[in-house]
């Protein structure tokens, strides 16, 4: 099952210098796996590892653009738009490059889909989306 991460119109400049295009980020289940592509990066582990998922947004986009960590944390972030993200919270660090990476916010298109799947294979989360 493969989750697109949505590339916004406005931001396909800034993202081709992280190497995505909409055929190159998505979040894809397989079995008992996830994986994630995001232009040049790569992230995968097992669902077991998924403590918990929460579905946060919209971003400002200088928040949502491209790979990015906040300061003092352990987060990744595969942004590819301001609608809102998904994000995984790990029970071990999964590496990412040279990061090891304890949340992954990924910006799927669909993201009370990907939060209803996860939460089939018995993975608890919940929306903590502002509403406007």
């Amino acid at each position: 099952m493969e989750f697109p991460i949505r590339i916004q119109p406005g931001l396909r400049p800034i993202l081709l210098l992280f190497g995505v295009s909409a055929r190159s980020a998505a979040v894809a289940l397989d079995g008992d796996r996830l994986m994630v592509r995001f232009g040049f990066f790569r992230a995968e582990t097992s669902l077991a590892n998924i403590a918990r998922w929460d579905i946060t947004g919209p971003y400002r986009w200088w928040r949502a653009v491209g790979v990015r960590r906040t300061i003092g944390t352990h987060d990744l972030s595969f942004g590819g738009s301001a609608h809102g993200g998904v994000c995984l919270h790990f029970r071990e660090p999964v590496r990412v490059g040279v990061f090891r990476v304890t949340d992954l916010y990924v910006t799927v298109d669909d993201l009370e889909r990907l939060g209803a799947v996860l939460t089939d294979h018995g993975i608890a989360g919940q929306d903590l989306r502002t509403r406007r």
